[in-house]
This record gives C-alpha cells, structure tokens and sequence, in this order.
C-alpha cells in the first residue's frame, strides 16, 4: 500500500487522469477525500479496510498528482459525482460501498442519490450539505427565512461565512493563498486542531490549494433537495468529530433525521479531520458498519 504519491496506478475517466490504489479483496470500498487533501489523507484507512475488503483510494481531478486544474476555472462537484461512477465502472465496482468525508462526502452522497443501484451503503464524515438550507453562498432572505425555522443553524452559518469562508475568498481574491487557506482551516477544523497539524499534512493543503481556491471562488454547491434525501435508502453512517465546528455537528445532525436508514456516530478526541485525528476509533466504527450490511 502507498503511503506517498509514488507508484500509484492510473486510469482515465471523463477526460481526466486519476491516480488510484487498492490492496485487498471481496467487496469494494471506495474512499472519496475532500478538499485540501488527496489520496494520501487515506494512508491509515485503506490497508486497514484492505484485511477485510477491497479497499480502494483515488485522487479526484484537479487533486495530487493528478493534473491541476486551470487557472481562472471553476471546480464544481457535479463533473467528481460522473469521475466516481465512471471511475467504479472502470475498475470493476460498479457496486461498492463509499465513504467520503467533507467536500468528498457530498460528491459521495450525490452519487448514491444520482445512481442509488451502485452504492451498498455510505459512510460520511461531516459533508456540507449547506445547500439543503440555503444557496451557497446565502441570500438574505434565506438567511432570514431561517433564523426563524432554525435560528441555531442560521447563526452558525453566518458565523462561519463571517470568520471562514469570507475570509479565505477575499484572501484568495488578493492572491494570499497562505492567508486563505489558514482562514478556512480555523473554520473547519478549529484553532487546535489547525495548529496541530503536522508539516506534511500542510503540505498536502498547499499542494492542493488550486483546487480548493477554485472551489471557494466558485459558484458554489449543487442544490440539495430534502425530498431527494429522505428517498434514499441506502444504509448510511454519519462519523462526527467531537471537537468540530457546530456548524458540522449540525448539518450532519440535520441529515442523519432526513435519512431513513442512518446511524450517527461521535468521533472522540478529533476534529473534522476525523480519520486522520483517530485513526483507529474510525476505522473500527466502519468495519463494525460495513459488517452489518447485507452481502
């Protein structure tokens, strides 16, 4: 198993390059990364995963040691949603289980929605889906509408546009890539968690941050309807940092009451960065869910 960007497969999709591993055999489980990350985020889970099942890993475009994407160009997700079915046909999962975490976890959970007979179950780490509450970013009417149906969800959500993602988009705007990407990581994983990240795990950061720049300057998230959530059937564990922002907590919170057949889980002594803070608390939670599921 890699642990680095070196020796890693490829395969294309859709007109993009996509590096990939997998170690393992028996039921495939793809892992989709969020942003500011690439495969490597995964070093701990997928040779974990890897003793029981197919474990698989890939780098989604624009991310390490794929092709960056151009300057100036949007980076939306439903373009990841068509690479992560493409990218399953092509290696020979067109049935797999999926876990995906932030940025990764939306992809993820579109996917299972868009082509729900592909994916046997979802583990989600604290995707965002701020697009089943507002547009991205937020009207004020929006904003209004809800503080009044939920105003401790509406007050986060201002919060973090005020001290997060403002920050880091007017940073990006005047070219301080440094300055944005230390705006948006205090947003989602906090001020602890942030300044105990280790000098490979920023670097990983920097290496994706073209990406990520693209994402935030961009035109936002894909809509998300509550109707399309509540139909899904698909077996789903939500994993939860115990120190994570509450905007998070809440969302994730908010998703495990729409979908009919989720479980929630807190995730000790970690923040949104879940998998990588505990490691081992995360990987036994999906060995435990993924050996529920029905064969």
């Amino acid at each position: 198993m890699a642990t680095s960007l070196e020796g890693l497969k490829s395969t294309t999709v859709n007109g993009a390059v996509l590096a990939w591993c997998e170690t393992g055999s028996g039921q495939p489980v793809i892992f989709v990364h969020g942003s500011a990350s690439d495969i490597r985020t995964w070093d701990r889970q997928i040779p974990a995963i890897g003793e029981s099942y197919r474990a698989v890993g890939y780098s989604r475009r624009y991310a390490r040691p794929n092709e960056d994407i151009e300057a100036g160009a949007d980076d939306q997700m439903p373009p990841h949603v068509d690479d992560l079915i493409a990218f399953m046909q092509d290696i020979g999962a067109e049935s797999a289980h999926l876990v995906g975490h932030s940025w990764g976890g939306f992809v993820a959970l579109l996917t299972a929605i868009k082509t729900p007979q592909s994916v046997r179950s979802l583990v989600l780490l604290e995707p965002p889906i701020l697009t089943l509450f507002v547009s991205t970013p937020p009207k004020p009417g929006e904003i209004l509408s809800l503080l009044i149906r939920d105003p401790g969800l509406a007050f986060a959500i201002i919060r973090f546009g005020a001290t997060a993602f403002g920050p880091a988009k007017k940073a990006y705007q005047r070219g301080d890539d440094e300055a944005a990407m230390l705006a948006f990581g205090r947003g989602v994983l906090g001020n602890i968690a942030l300044e105990c990240l280790s000098a490979e795990r920023l670097q990983q950061v920097r290496d994706n941050k073209n990406a990520d720049r693209a994402q935030i300057l961009g035109a936002g998230f894909p809509a998300l309807d509550v109707d399309q959530v509540r139909r899904a059937q698909i077996p789903t564990l939500l994993l939860v940092g115990e120190r994570s922002p509450k905007l998070l907590r809440k969302l994730s919170d908010r998703l495990h009451r729409l979908l009919p057949s989720s479980d929630l889980i807190e995730v000790p002594d970690a923040s949104h960065l879940m998998h990588e803070d505990n490691a081992g608390y995360v990987n036994d939670a999906i060995v435990e869910f993924l050996g529920r599921q029905a064969t």
